[in-house]
């Protein structure tokens, strides 16, 4: 034992049996299979202030004796705590990672911030047995340095004495499992232009393979540093590295949410009072006005539908994808920011700033890890099990769409990159935002046709809101006393905050941001949509199938004639299915009834009038969103081919004038010179006809 263990030993000892017996005693139960003690460094504080500055500033002295205390307490179980590790969490020497400097080596310090990357865990060698090879002898040297280090002075035997040669007996070695992390700053924290910074961490035994990239953590460590080397010698600067104690978690999964008993109390509370879809939709954005059929979805896509893995191996998706279009200056963008906001592991990216690298993954070269090709999960991998909001999805380029396909559907991101084959989860929900083409959303034109998109990509998703700015007096009215109201209620706020002799009182500035305030607090609202995705997996109940079951057969025969489209397709069934068990899920039900299926089809219905009708003809047409042509198109289109192909019977060189062609279409066939010069641009595009000048056209055989 050093000077320093025994100086605290008993003070340490007193410690643990007068704060942490009864963890000591189900450590002892637990152990090895678990093998950290959890100390809270206030609980240090309050036994002794001296003890807890002398942690702080020399941790790693402090934490060997509080570990040699831990092995030496007397125990009523017949165990001994010789591998266990005491883990100091909620240090209050909290340095963001570009303010780290020179003092604070060798000091505990917590680093806030974002798993950036995480290597894979190796086994590292502490005790290194070198065997000699020519009498067999083992000498053991402890391997504390990051440097492999030989035994140069020569085998230990008297008799032998040699220098060498040895070989490492991994059999009489003692290995620990490490793994490498990097921490980098918080995207919210960063101030603007600034690039974030990261930091190397080492994690070992029990902290190792416990984060993955995206995670956001508390590291509470030991800074310590390391000689940069060059080609021609060492240098004289020096890079930090985090030598972890313990780790926290700050954003954690649904599942991983901390519910306490009074929590679980308010929450079944909540699910019992009959205008819980009313609060819930309340809660979401409040300072947005209206709106209210898109935050009742955005309500139930936070909620989601129940995954179902079948017994044949397939997998059937939950999670409710959803599409916001419309004219700009109409809070998509805040809605999108909101649900991140309340979703555990909500992830926000802009399409105009997004590659598909960045969505999904990318194959980087490791420097933490000898230089070896690796993995970075993009967004959409580091909102698994959570939101990822993509903005601007219109502004991506076509080959960073492309890419979304897999993601929506299979939940999955398949990488075949730098001799990696790799398949990375990404069970998310995905929100995205778009804008029309040419800015503003026209009602007469198919969605398709407006979003610069590709409408394979666009039937992927559940749901299709189109947001309409559409000039209103009694409801501009509304809207601009609401938005006056937030920004007076912000004024008053900030006032009593920044100006020490500002006469406003606490109650008035609460009083005027009760407009805006949500029903249910943000942390209640994330606790109860997570114990409502842990606890509650609906079942459909009989009334409730045959009424989906009813309402799209009964759509689906509309579109049994010939001439007929066919108005919805089972993308849709499946998406009802899904918005169902999101509606029982909200009111904390087993069961879902007739109420959250009509409820659903009122949605769906809501969104098809918008997206899925012919402008034309006024039906439904799910080939408007799955091809991106409505079936009256493609019956001009056919027209057309068919007057192109007689005109150019008639003309040597079978071309055919333009100017004909639309004369043609108009008299005979009533199709407009507008429409008709559309569908022929549509037609080059997919490689029917050809220019051979500006003014001609001829069929492609």
């Amino acid at each position: 034992m050093t000077e320093t263990e025994s100086k605290w030993d008993e003070k340490l000892k007193r410690f643990f049996k007068d704060y942490y017996w009864n963890e000591i005693l189900q450590l002892a139960n637990e152990y090895p299979d678990h093998r950290s003690l959890g100390v809270d460094f206030s609980d240090i504080e309050k036994f002794d202030r001296e003890l807890s500055r002398e942690f702080l500033e020399h941790p790693g002295e402090l934490v060997s004796a509080a570990e040699a205390a831990l092995k030496e307490i007397d125990l009523p179980v017949e165990k001994s705590l010789e591998q266990a590790h005491v883990r100091v969490i909620k240090i209050p020497n909290r340095v963001p990672i570009r303010e780290l400097r020179s003092k604070h080596l060798s000091r505990f310090v917590a680093i806030e911030g974002m798993i950036r990357k995480a290597t894979e865990v190796r086994p590292r060698i502490t005790k290194a047995a070198f065997q000699c090879l020519r009498c067999g002898h083992l000498t053991i040297v402890e391997q504390n340095s990051f440097k492999f280090e030989e035994p140069f002075a020569g085998c230990e035997d008297e008799t032998c004495g040699k220098k060498g040669p040895f070989k490492v007996s991994i059999e009489d070695s003692t290995f620990i499992d490490a793994q490498k992390l990097q921490i980098q700053e918080s995207p919210e924290n960063l101030k603007g232009g600034s690039q974030p910074q990261s930091l190397e961490v080492d994690a070992e035994d029990d902290l190792t393979g416990n984060v993955t990239p995206g995670d956001r953590v508390i590291i509470n460590g030991v800074l310590k540093s390391r000689q940069r080397t060059l080609k021609d010698g060492k240098s004289t600067f020096y890079d930090l590295i985090l030598e972890a104690n313990s780790i926290e978690r700050l954003d954690k999964d649904y599942d991983e949410l901390e519910i306490t008993a009074e929590d679980e109390e308010q929450i079944l509370e909540l699910s019992r009072d009959p205008a819980i879809y009313e609060k819930i939709i309340g809660s979401i954005a409040p300072s947005i006005y209206g709106y209210e059929d898109i935050k009742e979805a955005l309500a139930l896509q936070l909620f989601s539908g129940v995954v179902k893995n079948l017994p044949d191996g397939s997998r059937t998706r939950g999670d409710i994808h959803m599409m916001l279009v419309g004219d700009p200056g109409i809070a998509k963008s805040q809605l999108l920011r909101y649900v991140v906001k309340l979703s555990p592991r909500g992830v926000f990216a802009s399409g105009r700033s997004a590659s598909a690298s960045g969505l999904t993954a990318a194959a980087v070269k490791d420097d933490m890890n000898d230089g070896r090709w690796t993995i970075e999960g993009g967004a959409l991998v580091m909102a698994d099990m959570g939101v990822a909001a993509v903005d601007e999805m219109d502004k991506m380029r076509t080959e960073d769409k492309s890419a979304l396909h897999e993601a929506m559907e299979q939940q999955t991101i398949s990488i075949a990159k730098a001799g990696i084959i790799a398949t990375l989860k990404s069970r998310c929900a995905l929100l995205g935002a778009a804008n029309p083409k040419y800015g503003r959303f026209d009602r007469y034109e198919g969605l398709a046709e407006q979003i610069n998109m590709p409408p394979a990509l666009l039937s992927r998703f559940d749901l299709i809101f189109v947001l309409l700015d559409t000039p209103n007096h009694s409801l501009d009215s509304r809207i601009a006393n609401h938005i006056l109201q937030s920004h007076y209620a912000g004024e008053l706020s900030e006032q009593r905050q920044k100006l020490p002799g500002s006469t406003i009182t606490e109650d008035f500035v609460e009083a005027e941001l009760e407009v805006i305030q949500p029903v249910i607090e943000a942390e209640i609202m994330r606790k109860y949509v997570a114990y409502s995705r842990k606890n509650v997996y609906p079942v459909m109940e009989e009334d409730a199938r045959h009424h989906l079951i009813n309402f799209y057969t009964d759509l689906r025969k509309s579109g049994e004639g010939k001439n007929t489209p066919v108005p919805v397709t089972a993308r849709q069934l499946e998406a009802l299915v899904r918005l169902s068990e999101a509606s029982a899920r909200v009111r904390l039900s087993n069961i879902v009834t007739l109420e959250d299926a009509k409820r659903t089809i009122r949605i769906v219905m809501n969104c098809l009038k918008n997206v899925g009708v012919d402008p034309e003809t006024g039906a439904l047409d799910a080939d408007i969103l799955a091809s991106g042509t409505s079936m009256s198109q493609r019956n001009k289109i056919k027209l057309l081919k068919d007057i192109i192909k007689k005109v150019c019977e008639r003309h040597p060189g079978a071309k055919a004038p333009l100017e004909e062609v639309y004369a043609e279409a108009e008299n005979e066939h009533g199709i407009d010179r507008g429409h008709a010069e559309e569908y022929i641009k549509k037609m080059k595009q997919r490689g029917d006809i050809l220019s051979p000048d500006q003014n001609h056209i001829r069929l492609i055989n």
